[in-house]
């Protein structure tokens, strides 16, 4: 395989986050999840030979659980890329100090950043609707830090939140917290967009072309579903201190050779 000259020379990728990254709920036949940042690996991979990879992703997790439990792993691999996307989860928990968060991702970005040829962070997308409007100041709280950490250390940060495609409800699985294949899709191109390479998606964050709304009866009957299967239960573990990730371990622990899994 012959090396477009303008392909970055990066031979390695490690992704430090939550669900986001791990890849919920981009669904594989085989039960497992793919997720942008698998995308984006097999993207880097065909282009770059021994290209390595790593995600130490897990869903759930706080931005403290985060350094805890990911930073130090990621930083001692020495990877030529590294994504944090983090901190969101406590952003939608009721009691948030966004003090600490700040603090936290700081801590992670001051840590990583030395560690690697290119730190990259997200401002990370959100969809339309009621019960993200209530945690929508904390959550540009949370993105103008990534910003100005991003200024500091020499980070590139993806604008997956303005990008108007990603607010489609469509393109948000039926927890409506977590983005389809087709939402991770167009978040690997955006990352590999921002990482230099060439484009092959220009029309990413497009929005998608306009269907009839459904109608009264069937988003009441989805609003039930929501709330039965995916609300109540995330209630639950926010009032009793659990997470969906205690006790998971990452999807991908050690920078090893990478190979396609689909």
């Amino acid at each position: 395989m012959h090396t477009n000259p303008t392909t970055p020379p990066y031979t390695s990728l490690v992704a430090v986050g939550d669900s986001f990254t791990e890849g919920m709920s981009d669904l594989l036949p085989d039960g497992s999840y793919r997720g942008w940042a698998d995308v984006l690996a097999a993207r880097m991979a065909a282009r770059t030979p021994g290209f390595r990879y790593a995600n130490l992703a897990v869903r759930g997790k706080l931005i403290g659980q985060i350094v805890d439990e990911q930073v130090e792993v990621a930083a001692a691999m020495n990877a030529d890329v590294v994504t944090l996307v983090g901190g969101l989860n406590d952003t939608l928990r009721p009691k948030c100090d966004m003090g600490r968060v700040r603090g936290l991702l700081t801590e992670a970005v001051e840590r990583l950043a030395p560690s690697c040829k290119q730190l990259v962070l997200m401002r990370s997308p959100g969809r339309q609707g009621p019960v993200l409007e209530r945690f929508r100041p904390r959550m540009e709280e949370l993105f103008a830090c990534v910003d100005e950490l991003a200024a500091r250390h020499g980070a590139l940060v993806v604008d997956l939140y303005g990008a108007p495609a990603l607010a489609d409800p469509r393109l948000w699985d039926v927890d409506r917290l977590h983005l389809t294949a087709e939402g991770h899709r167009r978040v690997a191109e955006a990352v590999w967009q921002t990482l230099g390479y060439d484009p092959e998606d220009t029309e990413w964050h497009v929005p998608m072309a306009a269907t009839a709304p459904p109608g009264w009866v069937t988003r009441r009957v989805a609003d039930a579903r929501f709330a039965r299967q995916h609300l109540l239960p995330w209630i639950g573990r926010r009032l009793t201190g659990r997470s969906s990730g205690d006790g998971r371990p990452p999807k991908r622990p050690e920078l090893l050779p990478y190979e396609s899994q689909a």
